[in-house]
Parts: C-alpha cells; structure tokens; sequence
C-alpha cells in the first residue's frame, strides 16, 4: 500500500496517479547536467553540504539513489544552477521516494543569482508546477518555452512536500539545448586568441630588460 503522506501541501497520490500525467516519451533527451557548472551549484537548507549538486545525474543514474539531497530544517530546498553558457530549456522531471518526502511544488525562476528564501517566497516565479511522486523520473513538465529559451541561471525552489518533515530528491533531469557561450567568455576567448602586435612584443622585451639590469 502506497504513502499518502500526512495531509500536506498537494495531497498524497498512489503511484497509478503517475500514470494520469504524461510520462516520459521516448526521444526525450535529459542531458543538461552536462552545460550544468555543478562546482558553483548552491543548495539552501540541504542537510549535507554539496549534496544537492550530485542529484544533476546522467539520465541512465536516475535510479541510483545512493545519491541524494534532503532538506535540514524543515521541507523547503532552494537549488541556484548555474550553467557554462546561454541554454534553451523546455522540460523537466524528477524522482524520489514514494512517500510523503517527495517535493510537491516546484516554483522555477530565470536568471534570478544567488536567491534567499524570503527572496524566493515573494517573487513570482517564471512558472509554477504542482508534482506527482515518481520514483523512475518518467513524468515530464514542459516548461514555457517563450520563458526558457536563454537561461544562464536557474533557481528551484521547493517549497513543500507530501506531508513528511523533511524533502528527499534522487534526481533532477533538464530537457533542452545549449545556446551559445556566455558574452564575456567569448570576448577573452578572442582577446587571448590575438597576436601581439610586434611593437607591443619590443616594449614587452624592453621592460623585462629594464627590470633585469
């Protein structure tokens, strides 16, 4: 007999109710995590630090759950997800336990850096999704693509569970494409890629000769 958590926020459905969302299509490809910069991923009230970056999994370790982030004080997670360059995204999916820790609600926000939860609580969020507990990560939520099409930031907040104290998440897919490098990447990039114009290279050499004597 399946969980159905302790009356919080979304009620607690059994898992046939996940078969009612549309599920997984196959072609669907979760391979963001690979634009993800996970180093500089920030996790607000995970109970183990860096715990949280490590539920960006490849698609084929979803199911893996030796891995795991799980809030500290109470249910709320706040995910900051940084990416390597300008990314289009336009579907997620998740997966968990199937009890009352599942996430219940996950308020999305574009381009919003280093957030608090009070932050978090009263902004309005780009798009707003209501879950359904899964365990297989198989149920996609579109997200708007007239929102998500250039994201170089992205916040996850997760505000409630299926009742528990605490929220558990294996797995966080990202569905999408990469854009472009960031500006700023790619003026350095050209700017170390220029040669040095030959006078610069004499006054160089004359100052290093100055130095020397």
């Amino acid at each position: 007999m399946c969980s159905h958590g302790h009356g919080g926020a979304g009620g607690g459905p059994c898992s046939a109710a996940v078969e009612s969302f549309e599920q997984h299509q196959e072609g669907m490809q979760y391979t963001m995590e690979r634009f993800i910069n996970k180093e500089r991923i920030v996790v607000l009230n995970e109970s183990i630090d860096g715990s949280g970056k490590k539920v960006f999994k490849r698609w084929d370790e979803r199911m893996e759950k030796e891995n795991f982030v799980e809030s500290d004080v109470d249910e709320e997670l706040l995910f900051s997800v940084p990416f390597t360059g300008n990314v289009k995204l336009s579907g997620l999916c998740f997966s968990g336990r199937m009890d009352g820790s599942f996430p219940a609600r996950v308020r999305i926000f574009k381009d919003r850096v280093n957030m608090s939860f009070d932050e978090a609580e009263s902004a309005k969020p780009d798009q707003e999704m209501e879950l359904k507990q899964d365990s297989a990560g198989l149920i996609d939520y579109p997200l708007t693509a007239t929102k998500f099409n250039s994201v170089g930031h992205l916040a996850l907040h997760f505000p409630a569970n299926f009742g528990e104290d605490k929220t558990c998440i294996y797995y966080i897919g990202l569905r999408g494409e990469f854009h472009s490098e960031f500006r700023e990447r790619i003026v350095i990039a050209n700017y170390e890629a220029r040669p040095i114009p030959d006078d610069h290279k004499a006054e160089l050499k004359d100052q290093i000769n100055q130095q020397i004597c």
